[in-house]
């Protein structure tokens, strides 16, 4: 509780000053990061490591999750019971539910996104649709993730999910000058500058969606 001293002004109290120091240090938005490919060194996953880095480092009011999809059963609605779902899905789906938005790092295969990426969205969609209403970006490390992304928009529009047209980005990881280390960590600067861009761009399309 404030008051008022002689000279007319107030006079915090310490625990005020903590929960308004908390109240500023939130991030802004919560952003849920699925990577369509399973594999650890994933140049996709490495995109995801370096968002993650950046939004700690250099964009404040944002945090990235990154949400692992590899233990999510293929879906089957045998499994659900009495409206619920099994336990890894239900995990799953709270995290995606608390985010405000979400960045998909997807390759591509066979023109298409990749099968556990399917099967989250899939997942998600499930009555109540987590999805809905939330902003969405994509990336992919290859160049033929246009392809991908282009499907992935298109699932997009029933979920109701709203993806940022632009920047678009789009990277050919396997043309020189190496943009990865032998970990998949992306270690080009120029590239993590586009990513940077993408994930400033989801943000403000975050907070105009939220307004």
């Amino acid at each position: 509780m404030s008051v008022r001293n002689k000279r007319g002004r107030d006079d915090v109290s310490g625990k005020e000053k903590e929960e308004g120091a908390a109240i500023e240090e939130k991030p802004l938005i919560k952003v849920a990061a699925i990577c369509g490919s399973l594999r650890k060194s994933s140049y996709n996953r490495g995109l995801i490591r370096a968002a993650i880095e950046l939004t700690k480092e250099q964009i404040e009011g944002v945090h990235v999750e990154y949400i692992e999809i590899s233990e999510l059963p293929m879906l089957n609605t045998d499994l659900e019971v009495d409206g619920t779902y099994p336990a890894e899905v239900e995990v799953f789906r709270q995290k995606i539910l608390e985010a405000d938005s979400c960045l998909f790092a997807s390759p591509d295969y066979n023109y298409s996104i990749t099968p556990p990426l399917k099967n989250a969205l899939d997942w998600g969609s499930r009555p109540p649709n987590i999805w809905a209403g939330k902003a969405a970006a994509a990336v992919s490390a290859v160049g033929g993730g246009r392809r991908a992304q282009f499907h992935l928009r298109q699932i997009g529009v029933f979920l109701d999910l709203h993806f940022i047209n632009k920047p678009e980005f789009y990277l050919n990881a396997h043309r020189p000058p190496g943009k990865f280390d032998t970990n998949g960590d992306l270690v080009d600067l120029e590239t993590k500058e586009r990513l940077k861009e993408m994930i400033v761009s989801l943000k403000t399309f975050t907070l105009r969606l939220q307004d």
